[in-house]
């Protein structure tokens, strides 16, 4: 019996400690006797060796067998072996870093009507509810005074830390229901373009709307488990309340915020998991540490990359629209002029960078069941590529 449902049909290879055996695509015959020689049988005499002239032929003949960790059927290396077959956005073999991206920027240029016109909307949205929302309801929050007393230093700095919270904690409201909505549709697409499938607005919402209900509980699971770990970890110090508990705090806080940055990479790949294979918040958290187990450091590497990039695409953006808007709004920082021209600016650079990171993480996940589960025999019989047999009845590897 297989652990893995979506994607993993039965037979493959699952991750931990079960049947290895997986499906084969059929080795044509070396000979006309019917033998499955991987050898031909015309070979270069004793102490002369050339390479292959064409795929296909000499030592490396098709026969694409492969089991989980192992290298993909006609990966790419080694003479004569045939590329990897390729019938979406990427290549179907464990996957480099630069082909995670470029991954995620192809499903961007190839279905840009459906993924913009989700990103435009949620980010347009939200914008728009921001800025109201600052200008009108929410308080200035309270900044701390550098020349604060030593002995009011931790009331003011709390009192100051309470005010940022109550004025950012809408914007952040907004942000968790804008990647709700961002996360589950862009999964569905993204899943698709790895298949090279067609897929419009109307289809990646009626498949991504059964799971709004479940991602929502864990975009709301993650945060409450982060403030938890902060809490836990501030908390000594602040019983305290003296010098030295300030002091505890800030290491409290410190090795709080590592503990949250481990737990967050570790369920970084709990979205996917739980879109494309259809399990619950719990379940699709394990999946995605069982993915993750192993591959901590590389799969953070990506995400910090992603992160950085993205960072540096919105600031890209960012600054020569809060140049016009200082232009058009004088010195006045919460004037409508302002807060228009750099609300477009934001508007841009969401629109462009919330389908690279939905994407990258996506991929990530895509790349870890192929080099975990050998995902890519059943997504290339799925898109019908040659020599990988038929897509199982009632199975669909996009999801669906």
């Amino acid at each position: 019996m297989n652990d893995t449902p979506g994607w993993a049909s039965p037979g493959s290879a699952p991750s931990d400690g079960q049947d290895t055996t997986v499906p084969r695509p059929a080795e044509p015959a070396d000979d006309t006797t019917g033998s499955t020689s991987k050898w031909s049988t015309a070979q270069p005499p004793a102490g002369q060796w050339s390479p292959p002239s064409a795929p296909g032929t000499g030592p490396t003949a098709p026969g694409p067998k492969r089991g989980p960790g192992g290298p993909p059927p006609g990966g790419g290396s080694g003479w004569g072996r045939p590329p990897a077959a390729k019938p979406g956005v990427i290549p179907l073999r464990p996957l480099g870093v630069g082909e995670i991206l470029d991954g995620a920027v192809s499903t961007l240029r190839r279905h840009w009507r459906t993924v913009l016109s989700v990103s435009l909307a949620v980010s347009a949205i939200s914008q728009i509810a921001d800025i109201l929302l600052r200008r009108y309801l929410l308080p200035e929050p309270v900044v701390l005074d550098p020349n604060t007393p030593p002995s009011e230093l931790f009331s003011r700095a709390t009192e100051s830390a309470q005010s940022q919270l109550v004025a950012d904690a809408p914007s952040l409201a907004i942000l968790v229901i804008c990647t709700l909505f961002t996360t589950a549709i862009l999964t569905v697409v993204i899943s698709r373009s790895v298949l090279g499938r067609p897929v419009t607005l109307a289809d990646a919402w009626g498949e991504a709307r059964p799971r709004l209900l479940k991602l929502l509980g864990y975009t709301l699971l993650l945060p409450l488990m982060s403030a938890a770990v902060l809490t836990v970890g501030m908390l000594p110090g602040l019983l305290i309340g003296s010098t030295a508990g300030i002091a505890l705090s800030l290491l409290g806080a410190m090795a709080a915020f590592v503990a949250v940055i481990w737990l967050m990479v570790l369920f970084s790949l709990t979205s996917p998991a739980l879109m494309l294979e259809r399990q619950g918040v719990i379940a699709s958290m394990r999946r995605s540490a069982k993915l993750v187990s192993g591959a901590w450091w590389r799969t953070f590497g990506i995400l910090a990359l992603t992160l950085v990039l993205s960072m540096m695409l919105s600031l890209l953006i960012a600054i020569p629209f809060a140049a016009i808007g200082s232009a058009v709004g004088g010195e006045s920082l919460t004037g409508w002029p302002f807060l228009i021209v750099t609300g477009i600016g934001a508007v841009i650079a969401s629109t462009i960078t919330y389908p690279i990171s939905a994407g990258v993480t996506v991929l990530l996940y895509v790349d870890q069941r192929i080099r975990r589960e050998a995902l890519d025999l059943e997504l290339a019989r799925a898109a019908g590529v040659p020599g990988y047999g038929t897509e199982q009845p009632g199975r669909d590897p996009s999801g669906s």
